[in-house]
């Protein structure tokens, strides 16, 4: 195991998930560790453990799969040195409209807060 290298439990402490997320991104496609070790162990890099917090990220604003995967493509483009220019564009164009509705999404969160605020406090107003 290289020094950067790490298993599935020590990327799961570090990013506060499940080892159950992890296998089940790496399931659906979602995420793909760097490699293997002989006895068939996920491992992980620094690059890989800053992909799981991507998609964390992107979870509690209710994004499908389907639209964290082509996020992550476009990541995985603009991250990497093999796009061409026009190919950067489109992703970084894809990016600022998944941005505009994670914009949305929050604000709807900040409301549902808002609403969870006030009946909390009804409930503390009735229990005095």
């Amino acid at each position: 195991m290289t020094p950067s290298a790490m298993h599935i439990g020590e990327v799961a402490a570090r990013t506060e998930l499940s080892l159950r997320s992890l296998r089940h991104w790496e399931e659906v496609g979602l995420l793909h560790p760097s490699g293997r070790t002989d006895g068939g162990f996920r491992l992980y890099t620094e690059d890989d453990v800053e992909k799981i917090l991507v998609i964390r990220r992107m979870k509690p604003l209710g994004f499908s799969l389907e639209a964290m995967r082509a996020v992550m493509d476009d990541l995985d483009l603009l991250w990497g040195d093999e796009a061409d220019a026009a190919a950067r564009d489109d992703a970084r164009a894809r990016l600022r409209q998944v941005a505009a509705e994670a914009v949305d999404r929050r604000t709807r969160l900040e409301r549902q807060l808002e609403m969870a605020d006030e009946f909390l406090l009804l409930l503390g107003e009735q229990t005095r």
